[in-house]
């Protein structure tokens, strides 16, 4: 018969507590309840300005893979050109890397952070 285990909730832990899981070294199936989805923190899709890209194919980039409008993908262009980078997008990692690898297929700089 297997041993059961009461884990203790959030407020019942101390801060070793919330780490000792984490240190663990059976690996083990994790799900995430939608509280928990919702609190983690947003990602961004930078893109860097390069001397290669054309603004016509970053612009046109955008629109395709991030679903800009065209006016919406002009506007980050420009940014992208005068600031160095901009963020382009946020979501989670498993949304935004798809995209991210997208435009690196393209010949554009990106990264997510």
């Amino acid at each position: 018969m297997e041993k059961q285990i009461k884990t203790p909730s959030k407020s019942e832990m101390k801060i070793p507590d919330m780490i000792s899981p984490l240190l663990m070294s059976s690996p083990r199936e994790s799900t995430l309840t939608m509280d928990e989805v919702l609190s983690q923190p947003a990602r961004k899709l930078i893109v860097y300005n390069d001397d290669v890209n054309t603004f016509e194919w970053v612009i046109q980039s955008l629109v395709e893979i991030c679903e800009h409008t065209p006016e919406q993908a002009e506007q980050c262009a420009w940014i992208i050109h005068t600031k160095g980078k901009y963020a382009v997008k946020t979501g989670s990692f498993d949304e935004l890397r798809p995209r991210c690898e997208a435009l690196l297929d393209r010949g554009l700089s990106a990264t997510i952070s």
